[in-house]
């Protein structure tokens, strides 16, 4: 590792299980402090506890749920108050619901787009504040290579990545002015406990044999390009959805 956050904290929503653990992983790895904000507190807590015996950088489970704007508000200001500065904000909260629209649940639907769009534009809310008295900083969004082309019944989730598209660009440019660059990552398909629990092994299958390199790719090569996106290489790099697919969404499905 070469201690490309060393000084640098960052607040990862999602972040005890899946892409958000390997983020959270990552980014200590490279010498960051990381508040590791999950529904899930016991989750959080074991990736704190993985981080501690990682024997790099640092970790502090907070226990929120994102669309609750107050209890993420609280969250990100405590983790700001004890490491007395942000610097990164990831938005990786997420929940996964396949189903044909007109099958789709209202309590469903109302769930995916309050954690998904509504506990991306809370975190932001709550962050770009402590962002803007850091000098500046990075915000990486958590958008999907599913906004490029039809998946079958994931009408909803595809909508929220859209939104968070849309947002990223739209924050990248109201944020520049205060040296905050805003992004996003768009993973292909990836084996997670979020994602198996909507794609069988037949479906793992079916995405690779439709991958150019033939290869899925891994949680922790997400968290990778989020260190890149974090770290000052990327320091003219904003309003980008960076695609970590393999080549899927240039194939087509």
């Amino acid at each position: 590792m070469t201690d490309r956050l060393a000084d640098k904290t960052a607040f990862v929503t999602g972040g005890g299980a899946g892409i958000g653990r390997a983020i959270v992983l990552a980014f200590a790895a490279e010498g960051a402090t990381v508040g590791v904000g999950d529904i899930d507190g016991d989750a959080a807590q074991v990736v704190a506890n993985e981080v501690t015996a990682l024997g790099s950088g640092a970790a502090i489970p907070f226990q929120c749920d994102v669309a609750d704007r107050s209890a993420v508000t609280q969250a990100i200001n405590a983790f700001a108050a004890h490491t007395r500065r942000l610097d990164v904000l990831v938005n990786n909260a997420v929940m996964f619901h396949y189903a044909p629209l007109v099958e789709m649940p209202e309590d469903i639907v109302r769930r995916m787009l309050d954690v998904g769009v509504g506990g991306t534009i809370w975190s932001l809310q709550a962050a770009t504040p402590h962002l803007i008295a850091a000098g500046g900083g990075s915000v990486i969004n958590m958008s999907s290579v599913a906004v490029s082309f039809s998946i079958k019944n994931a009408a909803v989730y595809t909508s929220i990545k859209g939104a968070i598209d849309s947002l990223t660009r739209q924050q990248a440019v109201e944020l520049a002015p205060h040296r905050i660059r805003v992004n996003a990552l768009a993973p292909g398909p990836i084996s997670t406990p979020g994602a198996n629990s909507v794609i069988d092994k037949q479906g793992w299958t079916a995405r690779a044999a439709r991958t150019p390199l033939g290869r899925l790719a891994t949680a922790e090569q997400v968290g990778a390009a989020a260190v890149y996106l974090a770290s000052e290489d990327a320091s003219t790099i904003t309003g980008v959805t960076l695609k970590i697919d393999g080549g899927i969404t240039v194939a087509g499905p």
